[in-house]
């Protein structure tokens, strides 16, 4: 049997950071993070109690994020990012199995290795291979 690889973070877009900041922490009491031009002012959430590590405590609740609305309509719906354990191996795969890469890995700081691609149905989806604590 193939080992399953989770769902371990979330993906939507936001036209105003700021605004969005407010909803969601309004609403649903999650906590936000506007990161700056570094990081292509993505706004990280925090959805439900995380340990020291920074994941979440509850099984099954996952964290995420915003991303600046783009140009490119099919980049502008919610989606999710599933861990791997080897980045190439998982975009070898993915290209194989009929999917297209949107760039390259990049990596993000204190978290791992990142990148997207869009699956057989047309949906973006992001791969991230973590840092291993």
């Amino acid at each position: 049997m193939k080992k399953m690889n989770p769902v371990v973070h979330f993906e939507m877009p936001a036209e105003d950071r700021k605004r969005m900041a407010d909803f969601y922490s309004n609403v649903f009491g999650w906590q936000t993070q506007l990161m700056g031009e570094k990081m292509g002012n993505y706004v990280t959430v925090v959805t439900s109690e995380t340990g020291e590590d920074g994941r979440p405590k509850m099984p099954g609740s996952i964290n995420g994020g915003f991303y600046p609305k783009m140009e490119n309509e099919a980049n502008n719906y919610p989606s999710v990012v599933i861990a791997v354990d080897d980045i190439h191996e998982s975009m070898k795969q993915i290209k194989n199995a009929g999917g297209k890469l949107l760039g390259e890995p990049m990596q993000i700081p204190s978290v791992g290795w990142y990148v997207s691609f869009i699956d057989t149905e047309g949906n973006r989806v992001s791969i991230l291979q973590p840092i291993m604590n």
